[in-house]
């Protein structure tokens, strides 16, 4: 499955992950336009420029080992509330040898995109997404999280957007992450991407979202 959707021949376009509502994906500027023959390295998509609802621009690009302090800052910035339900315990910033995971993916068994706010030294790390790929090879393990400020704007389902699209690129047949059933914003925002909600087999507590990929079969276990 190494197809991935290419874009448009217009200086600004819609581009559609998985049949999505083109709403949620509109106004996306590559920077670098991918050929019509083959698929460029992944890392070459970006930086990518997109609109939100409300007209702000951000940018989305992988995070990477010069984004650590950002990283952490931006951890400390959350809420309690936004920091459990993304970490699911109480900690309040990222313990080293976790930072340095979080900042160092190799693009082929994990990968993070970060959402910024602003240009160059001064942009504000807005939100994270990421998949880490599950043994099997096939399928992966998302988690997303925005700041407390940016929530409701759209911001996380442009990152999850572009997750989805490079998921693709990776050739994995689906996705998929375990939510606080109490984390109702959440299990909301997959639903909408056309997440597929089921109980999750290791916590009665919590929600899988499952979203499979080019109509592959689910690979993950669950009820």
């Amino acid at each position: 499955m190494a197809c991935f959707l290419r874009y448009a021949r217009t200086a600004r376009q819609n581009y559609d992950v998985d049949s999505f509502n083109p709403v949620i994906c509109m106004d996306v500027v590559p920077t670098q336009p991918a050929p019509q023959a083959a698929a460029p390295p992944l890392r070459s998509w970006y930086p990518v420029r997109a609109r939100l609802r409300d007209g702000t621009g951000i940018t989305i690009r992988p995070i990477g080992p010069e984004d650590a302090e950002r990283e952490q800052a931006f951890v400390r910035s959350l809420s309690p509330e936004s920091r459990y339900n993304r970490f699911m315990n109480t900690l309040r910033e990222l313990p080293p040898d976790m930072l340095h995971r979080f900042t160092h993916p190799d693009f082929e068994h994990d990968l993070a995109l970060v959402a910024l706010d602003g240009e160059g030294p001064d942009a504000r790390q807005i939100g994270v997404a990421r998949v880490a790929v599950d043994p099997d090879g096939d399928s992966a393990e998302f988690a997303i999280v925005v700041a407390d400020a940016w929530q409701n704007r759209g911001v996380g389902k442009r990152l999850m957007c572009e997750l989805l699209r490079a998921a693709r690129a990776l050739e994995l047949t689906e996705v998929w992450g375990d939510i606080l059933a109490s984390n109702r914003r959440m299990s909301a925002l997959m639903a909408s991407l056309g997440f597929t909600m089921r109980a999750s087999p290791v916590d009665p507590l919590l929600w899988r979202a499952v979203k499979v990929i080019d109509g592959m079969p689910s690979t993950t276990q669950g009820n």
